[in-house]
């Protein structure tokens, strides 16, 4: 028989702002929560000011870790220094695995409208930090979709019960999923015994095993059972589940370096600054 979680922790969502000046919502990667391993950050951007958004992410390099990005309306455009490219739109979601060395922008293709979505930062062991790059891009209809008369859910990464997303995570095993629940009605899941998980709730409400979710905050599970309950309340909710399995090695990090050692830093530094930074070209994978 599962036993059934409880919400640890609950973690405010707070303003932060990043790229040149765009307005995003960050849970883990706060003073409150430095880090949820194998997780590193999650953001959540949702506007339909584009004062909170126009100015986008500009040129800037990653190395140490993976990102994922999900798009849930709005549009966002991809662009790298080894000359590819990409256009994410609503219900779309992006991979991409910058480990030695990536530098990218992603900048809104909308001048106005609602820009609403979610980053999340992803660690990656000591032994694969430096693996070449690999990037994965995929239209909302590539993402399989469960159907029940209690909720609808959409797989973005890992699997929920047979049914896989095109996102695999084979390092640390991440499991996406946005989940709509009706007014009034349940939904269960089983968890992985060993992952961290949480839950985030960016519509409407509901009861995680009884107690009260807040809107816009990220409700870390303890990791003494391997199921939980949510109610949604009458008006419905909307929320997104990650789980991974944590790497338990040392987290340095300095800005978009994720690495190991303080030293490994100051290399990835020095290559950034001797323009050496990029090592390998990113292999690239996206539906037609």
């Amino acid at each position: 028989m599962d036993v059934i979680v409880s919400a640890s922790r609950i973690i405010p969502a707070i303003a932060v702002p990043e790229g040149a000046g765009v307005t995003v919502y960050r849970t883990i990667g706060t003073p409150m929560l430095r880090d949820y391993d194998p997780f590193l950050l999650l953001d959540h951007i949702s506007s339909h000011n584009p004062d909170d958004y126009i100015a986008g992410f500009p040129s800037h390099p990653h190395r140490g870790f993976s990102t994922f990005t999900h798009i849930i309306d709005g549009h966002m455009a991809h662009q790298d220094n080894m000359g590819n490219s990409g256009e994410l739109g609503p219900g779309s979601a992006q991979w991409m695995k910058a480990a030695s060395g990536i530098i990218h922008s992603e900048m809104p293709k909308q001048e106005n409208g609602l820009l609403r979505g979610f980053q999340l930062w992803i660690n990656l062991p000591a032994a694969n930090k430096m693996d070449h790059p690999e990037y994965q891009e995929y239209s909302a209809k590539a993402f399989p979709v469960v159907k029940t008369a209690d909720y609808t859910l959409k797989v973005l990464m890992g699997c929920f019960t047979d049914t896989r997303a095109p996102i695999i995570d084979n390092i640390t095993d991440v499991t996406y999923l946005d989940v709509q629940v009706q007014p009034g009605k349940h939904f269960q899941h089983r968890l992985p015994v060993g992952n961290n998980s949480g839950l985030y709730v960016f519509e409407g409400s509901g009861q995680l095993n009884e107690q009260v979710m807040p809107l816009h905050s990220l409700v870390v599970l303890e990791n003494d059972g391997n199921s939980f309950d949510f109610i949604a309340d009458k008006k419905g909710a909307r929320f997104i589940v990650i789980s991974g399995k944590p790497i338990h090695e040392p987290i340095v990090r300095y800005g978009p370096f994720v690495m190991n050692t303080r030293e490994q830093i100051d290399q990835a530094m020095q290559d950034f600054q001797a323009n050496n930074f990029v090592r390998d070209r990113a292999w690239i994978k996206r539906d037609q």
